[in-house]
């Protein structure tokens, strides 16, 4: 983590982060038989902040360390699509990552909803306010978004995937908490503020999930995956970027919480 005076925090802070009914059929996605794979969703998808981009992605910053390009390598499926951006919103899945989507499609994986919800805002407030109530108070709206607003959001999106790829088996994949509460951490935001994000997280998680079984899509729950490697965890190495350089990655998966963290959530078999 590079710690760096409030004021050179506002500028460096504001690059960061997370910087629609068809059904498809259910199943246990260990147990996937399709063979062509889409990698749809945000920064958590492309793989910002696990290195290794693809120069030809542009802003999107897909990592060839990202967990689709991972699954892809180990699994070779007849096709693999990798649209996820760095910075789409649900908006944005549903417009500009689709298109590889049809009916041959036999895997899709996905995050979205965090963009939506303002979290690059969140953080960016959380991280430069001198007070816990402003912070707080940024979170708290985005939780009235993600309950009153986010769900139609995510049906739009998810009702588009279930008319283009009707067959798929779509993995819903969740958000891990940012932090390990009464942790290691003695810098940075309070106790107050970090449990209040937390709290935000598993808001979001909830409403994805609800959503992701309304489609009959599968979701998975990334906490359990990272639990124990979030920051303030003590693990000398955690799977999240804290606050860091450059400050686009910080607050996302590095590499070992894309391979250990979320490839793991995927199939075990193409």
């Amino acid at each position: 983590m590079t710690i760096q005076p409030r004021a050179a925090l506002l500028g460096a802070v504001t690059a960061l982060l997370l910087t629609g009914t068809a059904t498809t059929a259910t199943a246990d996605p260990a147990t996937v038989t399709g063979s062509r794979y889409v990698a749809l969703g945000d920064s958590y998808s492309s793989g910002l902040g696990a290195g290794s981009y693809d120069f030809g992605s542009g802003q999107c910053k897909r990592s060839a360390r990202a967990y689709p390009a991972l699954w892809a390598k180990a699994h070779s499926p007849k096709s693999f699509s990798f649209t996820a951006c760095s910075g789409a919103t649900t908006e944005d899945v549903r417009n500009s990552q689709l298109g590889p989507l049809s009916r041959q499609t036999g895997l899709v994986s996905i995050t979205a909803g965090a963009n939506d919800a303002g979290f690059a805002q969140v953080m960016q407030n959380c991280a430069v306010s001198p007070d816990d109530g402003a912070c707080v108070e940024r979170v708290n709206e985005a939780r009235a978004f993600i309950e009153d607003v986010l769900p139609d959001k995510l049906d739009k999106l998810y009702d588009a995937i279930g008319r283009r790829a009707p067959a798929s088996r779509v993995v819903v994949l969740g958000y891990p908490r940012l932090y390990k509460l009464n942790g290691s951490c003695r810098i940075g935001i309070s106790e107050r503020s970090r449990t209040a994000i937390d709290r935000a997280e598993d808001e979001l998680n909830a409403v994805t999930a609800k959503a992701a079984d309304r489609h009959r899509f599968v979701f998975r729950d990334a906490n359990s995956s990272f639990a124990g490697h979030e920051i303030c965890s003590g693990d000398p190495h955690p799977w999240l970027h804290s606050l860091t350089f450059p400050v686009e990655e910080s607050y996302h998966p590095t590499a070992d919480g894309q391979s250990h963290g979320y490839l793991p959530l995927l199939p075990s078999h193409a």
